[in-house]
């Protein structure tokens, strides 16, 4: 072996292991995120129960935070070109804390309701650059491997986060103390191995209405899946109260749910790098669908059956995320990619905002199995769509 193929291979090797060292630093910060992110909303709702507010009023204050996402996205890529990546995801997980430590200082409601924008406006900015950083790095024979992985992660932080309030209790000081120590923790892995970061040297706008256009399948996926993971999330609980089961039943469900979406990441994103991601989009909504009439049919009366449904069913519309966002990692890149990105958190917020009011409405209209058949008529317009778009474009 020549001295210049020995050293082609280090450096193909220091190469591979500065993205390992990015991708692994990125997803860690993102996964300690979520533990922090998923404590402090569950601490929120806790607390404006306990103090009397109604329903309608707790559900405000999730609602204005994804308006703030829904509106920071969009300046993410400019963001991160003038001040480069890295700086911004530091002063992003710096805004986070010092949120988290405000809403410590009051229980006023209506500064809860402004100091959940600014926080919101932060995730917006974590989300969107960490997103864009592990789908511009990931080797492309392995991005739908390395997503899945970071969405599993992601749920896997989730998970753990309302489940450290049994230790620190949801009163007092206390537990925004221990949600804004694990913002602060985040940051450590981008110190120590973050590794290759990309750059974005310029910034063009985030053209929502274009990617919907350009690449319907991959950007309709993020707003398809706000909808039906938030109103999930959301409304499985009262499916239960209105089958005759008790509120521990419907947390159960979430759980289940929730249980899918880490399952099923890993094979449905290994199974993405060797397929045509556009039809395995298509794919995951007709199982989707189908799995939707299914658990209508089957109801909690065959509650084996009803649970073994639910967790497949949210592995699979739970999938449509990765997928959609590998999708793009592979069309685009640079500032396209950064814009492409923003975009696509910018869709999954609106769905989070739509899909509640929606499937809601149609819950109240055919009670309860109106939760499922809402989520497959959502699932069919999906399909229905990006079916009609591409027989157009096949014609022109």
């Amino acid at each position: 072996m020549t001295l210049d193929s020995q050293q082609n291979q280090q450096a193909s090797a220091l190469a591979d292991s500065q993205v390992l060292q990015a991708l692994g630093s990125a997803i860690a910060t993102v996964t300690i995120v979520g533990v922090g992110l998923s404590l402090t909303m569950t601490l929120i709702a806790l607390r404006l129960a306990e103090q009397g507010y109604s329903a309608r009023a707790i559900g405000l204050n999730p609602i204005a935070g994804g308006f703030a996402i829904l509106a920071g996205a969009a300046f993410v890529p400019a963001l991160a070109r003038r001040m480069s990546v890295r700086p911004l995801f530091f002063i992003a997980l710096l805004t986070s804390s010092l949120s988290l430590l405000s809403f410590a200082l009051t229980d006023n409601y209506w500064a809860w309701l402004a100091i959940r924008a600014v926080f919101s406006g932060a995730l917006s900015v974590l989300f969107v650059t960490s997103e864009y950083w592990i789908n511009a790095i990931a080797p492309p024979r392995l991005r739908g491997f390395v997503l899945g992985f970071y969405m599993t992660s992601l749920a896997g932080g989730f998970a753990v986060g309302p489940g450290i309030l049994g230790f620190v209790g949801t009163a007092g000081a206390a537990p925004f103390i221990v949600a804004t120590a694990f913002f602060a923790l985040a940051a450590l892995p981008i110190v120590l191995w973050s590794g290759k970061v990309p750059e974005i040297k310029s910034a063009p706008p985030v053209p929502v209405l274009g990617f919907l256009t350009s690449d319907p399948a991959a950007t309709f996926a993020g707003l398809l899946y706000g909808a039906i993971e938030t109103a999930s999330l959301g409304l499985l609980p009262i499916y239960a109260l209105r089958t005759g089961l008790s509120p521990e039943t419907g947390a159960f469900f979430v759980t289940l749910f929730a249980l899918g979406n880490v399952i099923f990441q890993f094979p449905i994103g290994i199974a993405s790098d060797q397929m045509d991601r556009s039809k395995l989009l298509l794919s995951l909504a007709i199982l989707g669908l189908c799995g939707a009439i299914a658990m209508a049919l089957a109801g909690p009366s065959h509650f084996p059956l009803f649970c073994g449904l639910l967790v497949l069913w949210g592995g699979i519309v739970g999938s449509l995320y990765a997928v959609g966002l590998a999708h793009l990692g592979s069309c685009y890149s640079g500032p396209d990619l950064a814009s492409a990105n923003a975009a696509y958190v910018m869709l999954y917020s609106l769905g989070m905002l739509v899909g509640p009011p929606i499937v809601g409405f149609g819950m109240d209209i055919i009670s309860p199995n109106g939760l499922f058949f809402s989520i497959a008529g959502l699932l069919l317009l999906y399909l229905g769509f990006v079916r009609g778009r591409g027989q157009r474009q096949s014609a022109g």
